[in-house]
């Protein structure tokens, strides 16, 4: 079984891509944990994802995601192969099936929504 579930808040802007019978969102989502070192000291770690969304969902997040928005994100783990400047390289992406919009940058209202690939 492939599915992960992320907690996060968004690191930038999505990025969207409008295409002929669809589109694309890509944005970076940052979680964070703390823990106690040796020392007993608290520390903090934060890792970043790739977030790739598609269909009717990347339209939710072009209206409604901004860099800081927290997100709940359900979705599948993928590592993909490209080539750049003649060098084979991997980005490791999550394909969100489904999220959550969970808090919203400052200023914005706050709201809750869910939303659900169906395709």
């Amino acid at each position: 079984m492939n599915k992960v579930f992320l907690l996060g808040r968004v690191g930038k802007d999505p990025d969207i891509k409008h295409f002929e019978n669809n589109s694309l969102a890509n944005f970076s989502l940052a979680t964070s944990e703390r823990y106690k070192d040796k020392a007993g000291a608290v520390q903090e770690r934060t890792d970043w994802h790739n977030i790739v969304v598609s269909g009717k969902m990347a339209k939710v997040v072009e209206d409604y995601v901004k860099k800081g928005t927290q997100l709940m994100i359900e979705g599948k783990i993928r590592t993909r192969k490209y080539e750049s400047n003649g060098q084979e390289k991997y980005i490791t992406e999550i394909y969100a099936e489904r999220f959550e919009l969970l808090g919203r940058p400052q200023g914005s209202p706050e709201t809750k929504q869910s939303t659900q690939s169906t395709e």
